[in-house]
């Protein structure tokens, strides 16, 4: 570790459990340092956040002139690997390599995955755009490089993640798990805003070379990134040691996990209401720049004031829940602090105000944040205490397939909208087709989160219940 890496975790260490939420997780054998230094491989996960869903769905459609449509579906197709997000935690809590690691493996290829797509991404978009050379490609060859990229990344991104806090849990006790994952979590929100407000000044000035540059350096950085947060972090497996005793099949550990305490409206829950935060993550920038007439600077910086509002959220949720406090009320408070949000970026364009729409896409990162951390403490909270992983797993698996139906839905709902806004609003509405998709798109976030708040009515009452045993 270089002398500057070694003073950025010795600060945020000194910052102590006042300041940084979950630093108390920290014991005598395992230091609040290593553990920062762990949670690095969420600064890299952040950092592909950043580029898919805030600076590279802003430049396709306004810059390189990409329909919201393509960009919609190649931003949802790492859902497909979504799913798989049970799966993976539960097959790194059996797997052993040949140098006894059980989830190093699981994220160093997830890191090497998401280095290839990042690596592959740029060229591919150029192709895509037609611009320069590539206009000699046929077209049909940069949507399938650009789809192949980012299916990459999201792969990598998902298995990293899966893995990464399998491990963190791994490190700490029993009752210090849940903890650590909010950790995990505030960093990853801290790579983001970082990430964010690294790309927005990087792209100030737009250009196809810049676009390369900051891509081709993402992909560097994630493998040096994670290389530093795996250092010395799992115990090998001597050679020739007993297997440990094996867990129940995944089926079946599936079969007891889906039978707990209203475990299928809590997914239904968490389900509706990531939609309903997710589906404006491809137009959100977008809206920015056409509307409001922001530059490529101004709105990648809309993805840090998001992720800044959604790390302000997750902080305040820990603090009152770590004293007791109900984690879905804590979730019905983000879905009706979404509620407003969305109201606000609709009224934005009336107002033609950017001051307007900031305070609506913090607003939105607000009410994500307590809502994620909500969700995320009821999950762990009703798990078994041999099912965290499991648990974990679960909770990301529906939120990232909730969010890339949601990405894919919000764009071809906003390109139908816009081009038949005229003949939809019947010449009753003065705003052009193109504000109107927009709107239309916003308007069903609202509703999905009213959605939400019903259905999270019935946990109300049962979420005092002990955890099963």
């Amino acid at each position: 570790m270089n002398r500057v890496t070694h003073k950025i975790l010795y600060g945020w260490a000194s910052l102590g459990p006042r300041f940084l939420p979950f630093a108390d997780v920290a014991t005598r054998d395992l230091t609040l340092r290593r553990l920062l230094r762990l949670s690095l491989f969420q600064v890299s996960v952040g950092m592909a956040i950043v580029l898919l869903v805030g600076t590279l769905n802003r430049v396709m459609i306004v810059e390189l002139g990409v329909s919201a449509s393509v960009v919609a579906v190649m931003l949802s197709l790492p859902v497909i690997f979504a799913p798989f997000r049970a799966l993976i935690g539960f097959r790194s809590d059996t797997y052993h390599s040949a140098l006894g690691w059980r989830r190093v493996p699981f994220i160093w290829k997830g890191s090497m995955i998401q280095f290839g797509g990042l690596a592959l991404m740029p060229f591919a978009l150029l192709v895509l755009s037609g611009g320069g050379n590539a206009s000699q490609w046929p077209a049909w060859i940069g949507h399938v490089a650009a789809g192949i990229a980012f299916l990459m990344v999201g792969a990598g991104l998902h298995i990293t993640q899966t893995a990464g806090l399998a491990l963190a849990t791994d490190l700490v006790p029993e009752e210090s798990q849940p903890k650590v994952v909010g950790l995990m979590y505030i960093m990853l929100l801290v790579g983001t805003v970082a990430s964010a407000t690294l790309f927005g000044m990087l792209l100030e000035d737009f250009s196809p070379g810049k676009l390369v540059s900051v891509i081709q350096g993402s992909a560097v950085a994630t493998l040096v990134i994670n290389t530093i947060a795996l250092w010395k972090q799992e115990t090998r497996r001597p050679r020739g040691a007993p297997a440990p005793r094996r867990d129940p099949s995944f089926r079946e550990a599936w079969e007891s996990f889906r039978q707990g305490p209203q475990a299928l409206r809590r997914m239904v829950a968490l389900g509706l209401g990531t939609m309903a935060f997710s589906m404006q993550d491809v137009l959100l920038e977008p809206y920015g720049g056409q509307v409001l007439g922001m530059s490529v600077g101004q709105t990648t910086q809309l993805t840090a004031t998001l992720a800044f509002g959604t790390l302000l959220g997750f902080g305040f949720a820990s603090r009152v829940l770590g004293r007791g406090g109900d984690p879905f009320r804590m979730a019905s408070a983000g879905a009706l602090v979404g509620v407003a949000a969305f109201t606000t970026v609709i009224l934005a364009s009336s107002f033609a105000s950017t001051a307007v729409f900031v305070a609506g896409a913090f607003l939105i990162g607000l009410g994500a944040g307590l809502f994620g951390h909500g969700t995320l403490t009821s999950t762990m909270n009703h798990a078994p205490a041999d099912q965290r992983g499991l648990a974990l797993g679960t909770w990301g698996a529906v939120q990232a397939t909730a969010a890339g139906v949601a990405v894919a839905l919000g764009g071809v709902l906003r390109d139908v909208v816009s081009a038949h806004g005229a003949q939809l609003s019947g010449g009753l509405l003065p705003a052009s087709g193109e504000i109107l998709g927009y709107t239309f798109v916003y308007s069903i976030e609202v509703t999905l989160l009213l959605a939400t708040l019903v259905a999270m009515l019935p946990l109300l009452r049962v979420s005092r219940e002990p955890a099963p045993c």
